[in-house]
């Protein structure tokens, strides 16, 4: 049986901008790249979105594949916006490290980028709706291999869709719940963005949806007292103090969106911020709290199961004050609203 590729995107007069959702769509053109003999060749642009490698491929048996999450954004003026795009590129490349891959340049990345963004234009959704474009850069292992040692030759590619909110209902709280089991461990590779941490995430994840919950929480490895990551985002609490607080952790996947958020409240609100331990049975020292990342920016977490424990942090239907400004000001940088720090925004 031949698999046939997804069909085209609608046209993008079709589409819903305001009710996106968070799915796949196969857009006109996507950028491709190839390693071999120890170079980066052939790249440019291509509309196919098969990718054809070998059944020996590294990534299929060993786990050898790494990617990336960023969004384009829409501003008032139409032009469009990358938020940030350097340090996706540099995490990628700690990535590739850590699994035995070969780096992709920043410049190399973020011309890629750009070159996607302009292709797609069309599907970039227009300023006022909250959606955006999102894109998705993997780099992956192929060649006839069966040893367990590097690929000798890699595929880097970079696809684009326009989404919507992440979770259910954008900036409003939902609630969580602790997991019994462990996303990633202290020395494994928890800190790269590598899809076996994704596909170990799967059934606990699937365990809380049934519960109820939007997601689990990973607790960490090796007492299971202390937060580590919110499903596939990073935690972060505002204590009754007024500081910004998130997990800090060899396993926890270094966020571009919270450490915008720690240099955000520090500097644009004069707030104290500190990456340290948080402990379940500690969350009364917080007022607020929410999980960040590319895709679901901020989601704030009204209510958090652990045992026989239900803990509500500011409301479990309003969005906490410092947590809503934290996401105006992130957001209003992003769509061009509000002045960014230096070297934040890439214009397409």
């Amino acid at each position: 049986m031949t698999l046939t590729s997804d069909p085209k995107a609608k046209n993008p007069q079709e589409l819903d901008w305001n009710n996106l959702g968070f799915n796949y769509m196969n857009l006109p053109y996507r950028y491709r790249a190839y390693w071999r003999d120890g170079e980066w060749r052939d790249a440019g642009l291509t509309e196919d979105a098969n990718v054809t490698i070998s059944e020996g491929s590294t990534s299929l048996h060993y786990g050898q594949e790494v990617f990336e999450g960023l969004k384009a954004y829409r501003c008032k003026d139409g032009s469009i916006n990358l938020f940030r795009p350097d340090q996706n590129a540099k995490r990628m490349q700690k990535s590739c490290e850590r699994l035995m891959m070969p780096q992709v340049p920043v410049d190399m990345f973020i011309s890629a980028l750009k070159q996607v963004v302009k292709a797609n234009e069309d599907y970039v959704p227009p300023y006022g709706t909250g959606a955006t474009l999102y894109l998705r850069p993997y780099l992956i292992g192929v060649g006839g291999n069966i040893g367990v040692h590097p690929a000798q030759e890699y595929i880097f590619s970079i696809f684009a869709m326009p989404v919507g909110s992440y979770f259910k209902g954008g900036l409003t709280p939902t609630n969580f719940v602790a997991s019994e089991y462990d996303r990633a461990a202290h020395k494994g590779t928890g800190a790269s963005k590598v899809g076996g941490n994704y596909a170990a995430s799967l059934f606990p994840g699937q365990l809380a949806h049934d519960a109820g919950f939007s997601d689990c929480i990973y607790l960490d490895p090796i007492e299971h007292k202390k937060i580590e990551e919110v499903g596939s985002a990073n935690f972060f609490g505002i204590t009754k103090d007024g500081k910004f607080v998130t997990p800090k952790s060899p396993s926890i996947l270094p966020s571009v969106t919270k450490y915008s958020l720690l240099y955000l409240a520090e500097k644009r609100f004069g707030m104290e911020t500190e990456q340290g331990d948080i402990y379940i049975d500690q969350l009364d020292h917080f007022a607020e709290a929410g999980a960040c990342g590319t895709a679901a920016v901020i989601s704030p977490i009204g209510g958090f199961k652990y045992g026989d424990h239900f803990h509500v942090f500011y409301s479990e239907t309003e969005v906490g004050p410092v947590t809503h400004k934290l996401y105006d000001e992130l957001t209003g940088i992003q769509f061009g609203d509000r002045k960014a720090p230096t070297g934040w925004i890439e214009k397409v």
